[in-house]
């Protein structure tokens, strides 16, 4: 039985969000706090959330199957499952919330950036992570004490996964390559090195001076709106949360559930500060283009309007007699 081109087609897009969704979770394991399946950056809720974004709800086996893929070896057979479907429920919710809202991929608006960290990061992800939470608790992985500190790492986790990967891929989607000046180049290398400058030092550093990055957040939103704060605010995030795992810098010395919830605060005020200030840009300038091709019509409606001469108005002389 041959399959149809259009079926073949689905399937593939389907092993390759498994597939992505896989990769995403190797990453993240490699900084796993608790359980060796908590971690405080789990790139692949930004996989399953941009897949239903630019796929539709249609991408959900492939979020499923890349997360059975990815837990079936940490859990038994039933928490695998369990963990799964949260993994799966969660950015499917954050979908619904999103298209409930209006979403738009171009996030050109500020409601766009407040509906993805608070409905798409914050209350869409404490879904899978209340569910993942409470199979390790039911499965005896963890006991209750340790519950509220698994919940706030596997929210924090999945929320980071969200702000990280879904506005730097949208922002990239809609790159156009033109011939910029050489300065322009210039000024945003300037401007991501600057910030992972900062970031590195504010992490690993004693004194509280991860604030220092919100001047670049800024920066990158005037100068380049969405497509400069995206790219930041990853460098930003991904610091942090390193920084959070290794107990470095202001995260030194705090125990597991304030450090997820430093690093929470820092994550989402970060980067809805920057997208914010993106949008308002944007639309700002949209709404200056608005204005000035408004004037150019008007402008060539005048122009196409001539008034006739005034001696055209007057009534003709009468013809003198001889």
């Amino acid at each position: 039985m041959q399959l149809s081109p259009r079926l073949g087609r689905y399937a593939l897009h389907v092993l390759v969000v498994a597939a992505c969704y896989y990769v995403g979770a190797e990453v993240g394991l490699l900084q796993a706090l608790v359980n060796d399946q908590v971690t405080p950056l789990w790139p692949p809720t930004g996989v399953a959330v941009l897949a239903l974004l630019l796929g539709g709800l249609k991408m959900w086996p492939g979020i499923a199957l890349g997360a059975f893929a990815a837990n079936s070896p940490l859990s038994d057979l039933g928490a695998t499952v369990l963990i799964t479907a949260g993994n799966t429920v969660g950015p499917v919710v954050a979908y619904l919330l999103l298209r409930r809202a209006g979403f738009r991929q171009e996030m050109d608006r500020t409601r766009d950036a407040l509906a993805l960290v608070l409905l798409g990061g914050f209350l869409g992800m404490a879904v899978s992570a209340t569910i993942g939470s409470g199979t390790l608790l039911v499965t005896g992985a963890i006991d209750t004490a340790l519950f509220w500190s698994t919940w706030t790492v596997w929210w924090t986790g999945d929320a980071l996964g969200v702000l990280v990967l879904v506005p730097i891929v949208l922002a990239f989607r809609s790159l156009r390559l033109r011939n910029h000046p050489v300065r322009r180049w210039l000024e945003a290398s300037a401007l991501l090195a600057s910030t992972a400058v900062v970031m590195a030092v504010a992490t690993t550093h004693d004194l509280r001076l991860m604030y220092l990055v919100f001047p670049f957040l800024i920066w990158a939103a005037l100068r380049f709106q969405h497509l400069g704060t995206a790219p930041c605010a990853l460098i930003a995030t991904t610091l942090a949360a390193r920084g959070a795992a290794r107990s470095t810098g202001p995260f030194a010395d705090l125990d597991l559930v304030v450090r997820m919830v430093t690093l929470q605060a820092f994550n989402g005020t970060a980067v809805l500060t920057a997208l914010l200030l993106a949008a308002v840009i944007s639309e700002r300038n949209a709404a200056r283009e608005a204005i000035e091709r408004t004037v150019a019509q008007l402008a060539d409606v005048v122009a196409q309007y001539q008034p006739p001469a005034l001696g055209d108005l007057l009534p003709p002389k009468p013809r003198e007699k001889r």
